[in-house]
């Protein structure tokens, strides 16, 4: 007999077209460093904006694809993928989403005596909205939060704190400088980190990104490896997998497929799935079949 399904908590959003969260019960506070509420992956419909003068959690909020604004401490800020942002009681804050380009976004409310230390530690206090290099480990984090989560064993709500402490963490270490801060090296990663984005499908070598950006493969490699913590054939592998997976999940292609989607040949491709994804394309779509 399947399970029923909790009431959904007040302050969440209706306005979305897709979700998959979780909640714990707040009924029983403890006295955790610590701990996890609720967090989830939203998909934001056409007409979503939310307005509040506050939020009862300290919440902090990642884009992974799409575009919007955020309203927040008397400043508008464009929202893109890698944007990651911070908010909680007594800050006013709005967040609306492009209806041509509407937000995906990862989000986890928390509690406990040391959450406001930890989101100074990360940079990313209440009110502050910053960018971060590796968006591919940041979403991963979000992820692997989302799996304890929604376990619904008697550990998953431990496994959760300690997961959003590894987000906090990683958070501290990939954010970029802010705004005042940027610098030449930062700017030129930043735009040849979009122009992968963009292109990494007629992309097959690290080389032609360097030449794409008007950059020497040497320098790109280090940009690579100081903002986003990996060299960029790496990140252009990610790309190209990640594409592959959405591919193989949304139109059911055979891996051969697949692999000519993104420029490369069966074995080749069989591999790099399983170096990002960590098991192979049929056992991948063996999952998502079952």
């Amino acid at each position: 007999m399947p399970r029923a399904r909790p009431i959904l908590p007040s302050y969440m959003s209706s306005q979305v077209a897709d979700a998959r969260r979780f909640y714990f019960s707040t009924a029983e506070r403890g006295a955790d460093a610590i701990r996890v509420i609720s967090g989830g992956w939203e998909r934001c419909a056409a007409d979503y904006r939310i307005v509040r003068a506050g939020f009862p959690y300290l919440t902090l909020e990642f884009v992974a694809a799409g575009a919007g604004t955020l309203r927040m401490g008397g400043r508008t800020h464009a929202l893109s993928r890698g944007s990651v942002f911070a908010y909680g009681p007594r800050i006013e804050h709005a967040i609306a989403t492009d209806a041509d380009a509407r937000l995906s976004k990862y989000f986890v409310n928390l509690a406990g005596y040391r959450a406001p230390a930890m989101f100074e530690a990360a940079a990313i206090p209440p009110g502050v909205m910053r960018a971060v290099a590796a968006v591919d480990e940041v979403q991963a984090a979000y992820e692997q939060l989302l799996f304890a989560g929604r376990r619904g064993t008697a550990t998953s709500s431990k496994m959760a704190n300690l997961q959003a402490q590894i987000l906090l963490l990683l958070v501290s270490e990939v954010c970029l400088p802010a705004p005042g801060r940027a610098h030449a090296a930062l700017h030129t990663f930043v735009r040849c980190r979009e122009w992968a984005e963009g292109h990494f499908l007629a992309l097959d070598t690290a080389e032609d990104l360097a030449k794409a950006c008007h950059v020497a493969p040497e320098y790109l490699s280090r940009l690579f490896v100081r903002f986003a913590g990996q060299p960029p054939y790496r990140f252009l592998m990610r790309l190209k997998m990640h594409h592959a997976a959405m591919l193989l999940e949304q139109h059911l292609l055979l891996v051969r497929e697949a692999a000519d989607a993104v420029r490369m040949d069966p074995f080749q491709f069989s591999r790099a799935f399983k170096r990002v994804h960590g098991l192979s394309p049929l056992a991948f779509l063996q999952t998502r079949q079952g």
